[in-house]
């Protein structure tokens, strides 16, 4: 019998109340960590490339780090739901939870070696030495988790594989997307040396045009001069790169490159773990370039509708993951700071 619940039964019957508040207040931590975790992981999972941009509110004035995504946190609670209703007893959540901590080990292990082999350039005998004998150990505390698969160890491997197939699909749609966009680009710099030699009526301003591909010409300004027929004073076309480091310098926020007559190319560097504020990174990078007044420039986004359609690419459920997921990506205005009453969105159909 006490082994069957040996936290409690080794206790004292008076102290048994302290010991379930002790119990319920590890729950609570535990919890909350996990929650702050999936939340930070999933910043920086979309910063990556590998999830679409989700609503992030910020907590606090003054630690960026602490945030809350409401999807993320609707997503846990459906888990977590799932996982009660499933299993009924933490007990009968044992398999599952033997499957996930002595699996995480083993990943743990292996990352170990390659940080300290290619990261921190450690000798190789080192680093097999070094994690040779934990990744012996978490080996065999997995294999043994093996043969609680079938009593609910599947559940965790479940919800990993449908992640994966999630930011796998995302990935590997956004290279077939910027693939499409490549063929049928136009050369940056020969298409404004083109409109600048015979120019379109030209308005006061700065036009700040937002590109993944910093040398092809965005669809946004293709569409600008082809309805509303104009070309501002000043043109920015500015591209937003993540690094896979935490944080980066101010010193080395970005770099600006003159393209041709009022026209710059700018590239704006963030860390995965910093928040892309587009305004005042340009504010910072353009000092002594040219004049950046706010309240005289305008940010054109180019917004693409994914049409899925049968041929070359991704099967064809992943391509309706794939449309549904760009389709319910937040705003990029929203995502990269960008003030409301000064963007433009101009989009068009692209089929994969």
């Amino acid at each position: 019998k006490a082994i069957e619940n040996p936290f409690f039964l080794m206790t004292p019957t008076w102290a048994l109340i302290g010991m379930v508040c002790l119990a319920t207040a590890a729950t609570v931590i535990a919890s909350q960590a996990l929650i702050s975790g999936a939340f930070s992981a999933t910043k920086q999972t979309i910063q990556l490339g590998y999830l679409p941009r989700m609503t992030i509110l910020h907590t606090s004035e003054h630690d960026r780090g602490q945030i809350y995504v409401p999807a993320v946190n609707l997503a846990l609670l459906v888990g977590v739901a799932l996982a009660v209703g499933m299993f009924h007893s933490s007990s009968a959540l044992a398999a599952a939870y033997g499957i996930s901590v002595s699996l995480l080990m083993v990943i743990t292990t292996a990352l170990t070696f390659f940080v300290i082999r290619y990261g921190w350039g450690y000798p190789l005998p080192l680093c097999i030495a070094a994690t040779g004998f934990f990744m012996v150990v978490d080996t065999v505390f997995f294999a043994s988790n093996l043969l609680k698969i079938a009593e609910g160890g599947w559940f965790p491997l479940l919800m990993a594989a449908a992640l994966f197939v999630i930011l796998a699909t995302w990935s590997d749609g956004q290279a077939i997307l910027a693939g499409k966009r490549n063929a049928e680009a136009l050369e940056l710099k020969e298409f404004l040396e083109i409109v600048t030699s015979d120019p379109p009526t030209r308005v006061p301003g700065t036009a700040v045009f937002l590109t993944a591909q910093p040398d092809v010409v965005p669809s946004a300004l293709l569409h600008n001069l082809k309805h509303n027929k104009v070309l501002h004073e000043r043109n920015l076309f500015v591209t937003v790169r993540t690094h896979e480091v935490p944080r980066l310098p101010p010193d080395q926020r970005g770099e600006v490159a003159r393209i041709c007559q009022d026209c710059w190319r700018v590239v704006l560097d963030f860390g995965f773990m910093q928040s892309p504020d587009v305004p005042g990174a340009l504010a910072h990078v353009m000092r002594g370039s040219l004049p950046f007044d706010p309240m005289a420039t305008s940010y054109f986004l180019s917004r693409d509708i994914v049409v899925p359609t049968v041929g070359d690419g991704m099967a064809d459920w992943r391509e309706k993951i794939f449309a549904a997921m760009h389709r319910g990506a937040s705003a990029a205005a929203e995502y990269l700071y960008l003030p409301n009453n000064s963007v433009v969105e101009l989009g068009s159909k692209v089929e994969i």
